[in-house]
């Protein structure tokens, strides 16, 4: 039977890394991911930021949010591999096999499809969740609790519609 870690002790780490992270021994900017896209992608592609307004722009945010991706990554390993002990490997997982299909092409352009629509809205809205959301609700701005609001509802609406039994009336 996997470890679980109680709720109040992931919400009090929450605090403590947002905390941390708008302090001056941290990053001393809101937390924040999808900066580190067009940032990656400038760095690829050998865009000088004198040149563009925009890599200029997120040259500072994009260099630390890719230390946050990597640290989130390999944090939620060490989790899953040594203190919860439910890693697995799997592209085709057993809820999508259920509700869905056992298809691996289906499962990963599916993936893809909804992580473009996904940076895609993270760039018109200006940031991604976790700078809306975790940085904007925890400095109680209005946006940033109604884009949480609008965001759980939208969770909640799209599992319950995608996956929906097979031959389950609703």
């Amino acid at each position: 039977m996997p470890r679980k870690i109680s709720w109040i002790i992931g919400g009090l780490l929450m605090g403590l890394l947002i905390l941390f992270t708008f302090s001056v021994f941290g990053a001393d900017r809101p937390i924040g991911a999808s900066t580190y896209v067009p940032y990656f992608a400038s760095l690829l592609f050998g865009l000088d930021p004198q040149n563009y307004e925009y890599a200029a722009e997120i040259e500072n945010a994009g260099a630390w949010e890719g230390v946050m991706l990597l640290g989130a990554f390999f944090g939620a390993l060490f989790m899953s591999l040594f203190i919860t002990k439910t890693f697995r490997f799997s592209v085709v997982p057993s809820l999508w096999k259920e509700r869905k299909n056992g298809s691996a092409v289906s499962r990963l352009l599916w993936s893809f499809a909804a992580g473009f629509v996904m940076i895609i809205g993270a760039r018109l809205a200006g940031g991604c969740t976790s700078g809306h959301f975790l940085s904007g609700a925890s400095q109680l701005a209005v946006s940033g609790l109604v884009f949480g609001g609008v965001t759980m509802a939208t969770l909640i609406i799209t599992g319950r519609l995608f996956y929906n039994r097979k031959g389950e009336k609703r």
